[in-house]
């Protein structure tokens, strides 16, 4: 007969038998960078060594614009994010603009720092490293949700390199109530998030670009398996879930020693960062103007890319 103590072993015994039937059945390898580097470092991709790691960026555009645009993807993204409003920005009707992006350390084809270490601090010597090998005294920098914190944390700690300064559905401030989206969700839990490491399914992908886009439609097949594969590049995970685990820390206050001029650019239906953190920039940067986009989520740039180049266009041109 089994006693109660017996019977809480034997049912942890089990649990643990599930759990690993089941990371055994769901797991998924990590994707050799090799692999991917032949299916997404395409055109104008180009590696830099840069602290321990082969950064990946590209350098597009007029190659006399002394002062180029260098644009900054969020979290589990990639340059790849920018392709649309790039491409629309090289062309002459939009004053050919010399454009640089780049995947961060822990995202992307860059892939993990060896040390371990993600901090805007961190993100910080990176760009700057880059644009100091490309001979780039000042440019006009700007990121979508955690690269929009990238961008003004750059500007911060190099005002003089700054020409300008844009911000897309940009971190900053302490989060209310959004919503989020799944897989952030997940990330999150202490314990559960560890499984990620094992089991990334892209459905789990799929959910969670749906969470970040107005328009669902306009969520490309394309796009989540560029996501999920460059999410499974070696070391990739691991990373992801590092940064994670340990939040990044950034003081809200410095955002007021900002004196660039500086867009503030935000879909209105972001879900994960809401519209209303324009006002709070906007209060805290003196010398800055708002841009909403209607019927838009936490991505503008791919959800809207025109209507963010127009805007971009406008405000540096």
């Amino acid at each position: 007969m089994y006693t109660k103590s017996s019977y809480l072993k034997y049912s942890a015994y089990l649990v643990v038998a599930l759990l690993i039937i089941f990371v055994s059945v769901f797991a998924q390898n990590d994707i050799p960078k090799s692999i991917l580097i032949k299916k997404y470092a395409t055109g104008a991709s180009t590696f830099m060594p840069i602290m321990g790691m082969n950064v990946h960026y590209r350098d597009q555009g007029n190659s006399l614009d002394t002062i180029p645009l260098v644009l900054i993807h969020g979290t589990s993204s990639s340059l790849h994010t920018w392709e649309k409003v790039t491409a629309l920005l090289n062309e002459s009707n939009y004053g050919n603009k010399r454009v640089i992006s780049l995947d961060m350390p822990a995202f992307g084809l860059t892939g993990p720092n060896p040390e371990n270490k993600y901090s805007y601090e961190n993100f910080t010597q990176v760009i700057d490293s880059l644009l100091l090998k490309l001979k780039v005294n000042k440019c006009i920098i700007g990121g979508n949700s955690l690269g929009g914190g990238i961008a003004w944390h750059y500007t911060v700690a190099h005002p003089n390199k700054v020409s300008k300064l844009i911000l897309i559905d940009a971190s900053g401030y302490p989060k209310k109530n959004e919503k989020g989206s799944l897989g952030f969700k997940i990330a999150q839990l202490p314990v559960i998030n560890n499984l990620l490491l094992f089991i990334t399914p892209k459905s789990l992908v799929r959910k969670s670009l749906e969470g970040v886009y107005y328009n669902k439609n306009l969520l490309e097949e394309s796009t989540i398996t560029r996501y999920h594969e460059l999410l499974l590049c070696e070391g990739n995970r691991k990373a992801a879930l590092s940064l994670f685990k340990n939040k990044i820390e950034q003081n809200t206050e410095l955002i007021k020693t900002i004196q660039s001029p500086t867009l503030i650019l935000w879909g209105r239906e972001d879900g994960l960062i809401s519209v209303d953190n324009t006002a709070l920039f906007n209060r805290d940067i003196k010398n800055s103007q708002v841009v909403i986009l209607d019927k838009v989520g936490h991505v503008p740039n791919e959800e809207a890319p025109k209507a963010v180049a127009d805007a971009i266009y406008t405000f540096i041109k």
